[in-house]
C-alpha cells in the first residue's frame, strides 16, 4: 500500500498516487510507452469529437471542446514525431484496461443528464490520471530531454481535467457534480489497487 500524496490529492483529487516503480518500468520500455501515449492522445481527440456529435445543442461545450480536439491531435503528432526521431515504430493499439473499467462504471440506465455527467467525469478522471503520470515522468526520468518532453504534456492535461469539471458544473448543480465526482474518485482508487503495474501503458 502506498502513502497518499498530498499534491496528487490537492491538485487533482486523486486518492492514490502512482506506484514509483511505474516510472522505472516505463523508462525501460520507451517504445511501448510512447506508442500507448500516442493512442491515448488520439482517443482523447476522438472522444471529444464524439461528445460534440452527441450533444451539438450544448453550445458552450462545443465551443470549449473544438480547440481541445486540435490540441489532442497535435499531441498525437508530437508523440509520433518523437517515435520517428528515435527510429521507433508506432505499434498496435493495446487494450486499455483502465479506461474500459471506467466505462463500465458509467451509468447506463440513469437520466440523460446523469449519463452526460458521467461522460464528462470519465474524461476528467482520465485527464487527471494522465497528468499525474506525466508529472511522475517529468520529475523522475533519467533523461533530461524526456523529462522536459513530458512536462509539457503534464501542464496540458491539468488544464483539460479542470475544463471537464467546469463544464459539468456549468450544466448541472455543483453539489450534484461534486457528489458524483467523489464516487468516481473512490472507484478509481480501488480500481488502481487491482491493476497490474505495467511500464508499457500510460494508465
Amino acid at each position: 500500500m502506498h502513502t497518499e500524496s498530498t499534491d496528487v490529492k490537492n491538485i487533482l483529487g486523486l486518492q492514490l498516487p502512482t506506484d514509483p516503480r511505474w516510472v522505472n518500468l516505463a523508462e525501460m520500455q520507451l517504445e511501448e510507452i510512447l506508442t500507448d501515449h500516442a493512442y491515448c492522445e488520439q482517443k482523447a481527440a476522438t472522444t471529444c469529437i464524439s461528445l460534440i456529435q452527441r450533444y451539438p445543442d450544448r453550445k458552450e461545450m462545443v465551443d470549449e471542446l473544438a480547440p481541445i480536439v486540435t490540441e489532442e491531435w497535435g499531441h498525437f503528432r508530437m508523440v509520433l514525431a518523437e517515435l520517428k526521431k528515435r527510429g521507433l515504430q508506432l505499434g498496435r493499439q493495446r487494450k486499455d484496461e483502465y479506461v474500459n473499467k471506467l466505462l463500465e462504471f458509467q451509468k447506463k440506465d440513469g437520466s440523460v443528464e446523469e449519463r452526460f455527467l458521467d461522460r464528462l467525469l470519465t474524461m476528467a478522471l482520465i485527464e487527471a490520471r494522465s497528468c499525474e503520470r506525466f508529472k511522475r515522468l517529468s520529475e523522475n526520468l533519467e533523461d533530461a530531454y524526456m523529462r522536459k518532453f513530458y512536462r509539457q504534456f503534464m501542464e496540458s492535461e491539468a488544464g483539460h481535467y479542470t475544463l471537464f469539471i467546469t463544464l459539468a458544473e456549468y450544466y448541472l448543480p455543483k453539489a450534484t457534480v461534486r457528489k458524483r465526482w467523489k464516487q468516481w474518485l473512490d472507484f478509481e482508487k480501488e480500481m488502481i489497487n487491482t491493476l497490474q503495474i505495467r511500464g508499457d501503458r500510460v494508465h
